[in-house]
């Protein structure tokens, strides 16, 4: 979907006489927006994330110089998550004689996987529409039997029902040109009587190369191959091909046609092996009179069949193949159904971490991607997306009012509304207020009149329960996606009002449980002699926040603005994680700068999902 990004150009004068007219912003050589006054930025709607973008910018000064720059935005990745939410099966049901048996009931069927009895969630006889695949072997060497082949392969259309479809693919090193699906006889019979024998035969690679060509999305399917079983330039390994054709959920038939040099046994064993193995049939007759019955048993074993689903009670995502067991109450009933589905693979595993770059002197700086390695439980991994972290924040601002604030209520509540002023449109804020108690006055909200009208309520009294607002502030953010953080002023450490005891039920252990289980900064602002510095700087490093002193009131607005800063110059890192085991085990990542004097900044990890 089109969303608003917001660009940042970072330009810098070598000499400070020189003045910069402004900067330009280009996306694919189309000015999308130009700024005249640093920082730099510009809001661009990408109309189509799915597709890369080249951005370039351009610079110019005083003295008519220009510089420019450019980035590649790189498409949009989706990740989709997977589950087996049911397994479907056709199989045919035949008598001791070969014959089709119908009026089965529910109950007169039995699933296993894996040798695990499975629930039925639908059991029923079906008439699917049905599409069949003539895969018509046009080799050289079944050049003596072509008129046979033709027989072969004419005699299946009129057995069709009106709601079947044909496919005529030939093949001899490579596919053909294919028609259809159709039901049109004059179309089928036109594909049939234009076969032509001329060079090698590739059936594996036929075999995969037309399932690929083919929409299973809807019906069923069944391929009929005619052939002399002569697999003399096939690249594909047999377990590769029968793999595709077993994914598609079709059943190859196989129709053994002795051509120049007859079926070999090699041949023959590969034409069974391909039809066992996908549920279907090989024939092998020898006269044309034989034909029509094969056709009719084609016929019957693709239109008489039983649908059964279920779900099955094995969810793991493991890529593994599941073997099935499909058996009905009269044990003297032959059943023909694939024999089993692979798994499908977990979703990969795209850890999303959130930086800051800081020098020496613990000033933010710029970097780019190169600059970086970073290293999951020690292993290196490949960085996908380096960008800034532009999302919004959803931010608390949490404010004591205890009693000792008195002195400093007038210019908490200026600084505070400064700060509410200051915030980004997107950004969502809270405000909580906390003495003896906790008290959210309005929840996440972009609507800012709500947080000017909560700091009015702003009313000194009581104790400091500095770590309960804390943790509840946190437990709030559990509930919220996307970036988050929690902004605490206090003057005091956690005590009730007379000063003899704690003012929390919570404890500072409980404070830094709640930080490692959420993804969220906290930024304390600690303010007079009688703070815990020691615990305020523990919570900002742990979180990835900053903790703040000033030394007066005055300071307040200076200290919010390096609140809001910090938030503005992070950058988000991304990769695809080597290890994709879901098990919720927490993975330590480390981001190493390759130039010197320079610290990189995160949380240190993540947890990995656990489903």
């Amino acid at each position: 979907m089109a969303g608003a990004l917001r660009i940042v150009a970072r330009v810098a004068a070598k000499d400070d006489d020189v003045v910069l007219i402004g900067v330009q912003f280009f996306v694919d050589g189309q000015l999308v927006g130009e700024d005249k006054t640093a920082p730099y930025a510009i809001e661009w709607i990408d109309k189509n994330p799915f597709e890369a973008a080249e951005i370039s910018v351009q610079v110019q000064d005083g003295h008519g110089n220009i510089a420019r720059d450019k980035i590649l935005l790189k498409a949009i990745d989706v990740s989709q998550s997977t589950s087996v939410q049911s397994v479907l099966l056709e199989p045919q049901v035949l008598d001791a004689k070969g014959r089709p048996v119908n009026g089965l009931k529910p109950e007169n069927f039995r699933v296993l996987e894996d040798g695990v009895l499975q629930e039925l969630d639908v059991a029923k006889p079906d008439a699917m529409p049905a599409t069949y695949t003539l895969l018509i072997d046009t080799s050289g060497s079944m050049r003596r039997r072509i008129e046979f082949v033709r027989e072969a392969a004419g005699k299946l259309p009129a057995l069709l029902r009106p709601i079947d479809t044909v496919v005529v693919a030939p093949f001899s090193k490579t596919l053909g040109a294919i028609t259809g699906p159709t039901r049109d006889a004059a179309t089928i019979a036109g594909a049939i009587d234009e076969i032509k024998p001329t060079g090698g035969t590739a059936i594996l690679d036929n075999l995969s190369g037309v399932v690929e060509q083919l929409d299973t999305s809807e019906g069923r399917h069944a391929i009929v191959v005619i052939t002399d079983g002569y697999d003399e330039h096939s690249a594909m390994k047999f377990e590769r091909a029968i793999s595709s054709v077993k994914a598609a959920g079709i059943s190859v038939y196989v129709i053994g046609v002795a051509g120049v040099a007859g079926i070999s046994l090699e041949g023959e064993d590969l034409l069974r092996h391909i039809a066992v193995e996908s549920g279907g049939r090989a024939f092998f007759p020898f006269r044309e009179e034989q034909l029509p019955d094969v056709h009719a048993q084609i016929a019957a074993d693709v239109q008489i069949r039983y649908v059964l689903t279920y779900t099955p009670k094995n969810q793991k995502l493991d890529g593994k193949w599941r073997a099935i067991t499909v058996e009905t109450s009269d044990p003297t009933h032959v059943i023909k159904a694939r024999k089993g589905y692979t798994a499908p693979l977990p979703p990969p595993i795209k850890p999303s971490i959130e930086l800051t770059i800081r020098d020496s002197n613990r000033q933010l700086v710029d970097v780019a991607a190169e600059d970086l390695v970073v290293l999951e439980d020690g292993i290196e991994q490949k960085v996908e997306v380096f960008q800034e972290a532009v999302a919004p924040v959803s931010i608390i601002l949490v404010l004591d009012e205890s009693g000792s604030m008195k002195r400093a209520a007038p210019m908490v509540m200026e600084s505070a509304r400064k700060f509410v002023e200051s915030l980004p449109d997107k950004d969502k804020l809270a405000v909580m207020l906390f003495s003896d108690k906790t008290d959210m006055i309005h929840d996440l909200t972009t609507i800012r009149v709500w947080a000017m009208d909560a700091i009015k309520r702003y009313s000194v009294k009581g104790g400091t329960a500095l770590y309960d607002a804390v943790v509840e502030s946190l437990q709030r953010l559990t509930r919220v996606e996307g970036r988050r953080a929690v902004v605490v002023l206090t003057d005091g450490r956690d005590e009730n009002n007379p000063g003899t005891g704690p003012g929390s039920v919570h404890t500072f252990a409980d404070v830094l449980n709640a930080i490692r289980g959420v993804d969220a900064m906290v930024f304390p602002i600690g303010m007079g002699p009688n703070v815990d510095r020691a615990y305020l700087e523990r919570m900002g490093e742990l979180s990835m926040g900053e903790a703040y002193f000033p030394a007066d009131t005055s300071e307040l607005d200076a200290n919010y603005q390096r609140i809001l800063e910090n938030l503005r110059r992070r950058y988000v890192i991304s990769y695809t994680s080597t290890n994709d085991s879901r098990d919720g085990a927490w993975r330590k990542v480390e981001i190493k700068s390759l130039r010197d004097g320079i610290v990189v900044e995160s949380r240190g990890g993540y947890f990995a999902p656990n489903k």
